[in-house]
């Protein structure tokens, strides 16, 4: 059975951007795409509405390349457990409350049993030192969060 993964947004942006001159955006671009292409398959890929509203920002063209690049991917439905979780984990929980919209991810995330959630957004997601109080803070409500991770970290050996 493949693992569960669940697809934030700024890695669809990273994967449909125009390639960038900035050394580290272009390095995380070619990562992703090389993520895409070769690991991709070995996951079955979920993403949520939240993840298509924040794809549909930006320019007409741009954001019609990131809702292309979802297309056929199962979106997760915000259940009230993932909302009341995800206001838990502002209130009580080590995330500030700028970053309401990453609780929700993460919240989609383990509510649905996610085994990853992929990310480039290392300031309140794929960050080392809030990762074990959020697995605490899930785990105290008996959950287990989903590892997550950037697509570098995710390519096999």
């Amino acid at each position: 059975m493949a693992k569960r993964l669940y697809v934030e947004t700024s890695v669809v942006s990273y994967l449909t951007a125009r390639p960038s001159r900035d050394v580290i955006r272009m390095a995380r671009q070619q990562l992703t795409w090389e993520w895409w292409e070769h690991r991709r398959g070995e996951f079955d890929l979920y993403a949520s509405r939240l993840v298509v509203e924040e794809a549909e920002e930006g320019g007409p063209a741009a954001a019609q390349r990131r809702l292309d690049a979802l297309e056929g991917i199962p979106l997760l439905d915000l259940q009230d457990e993932v909302g009341q979780l995800a206001a838990a984990l502002i209130a009580e929980g080590p995330l500030p409350d700028a970053a309401a919209d990453d609780a929700i991810h993460l919240a989609l995330a383990t509510v649905y049993g996610m085994d990853f959630l992929l990310t480039w957004n290392c300031r309140h997601l794929a960050n080392a030192e809030l990762t074990e109080s959020v697995a605490d803070f899930f785990r105290a409500r008996g959950h287990r969060a989903p590892v997550v991770c950037t697509p570098e970290e995710l390519m096999g050996e």
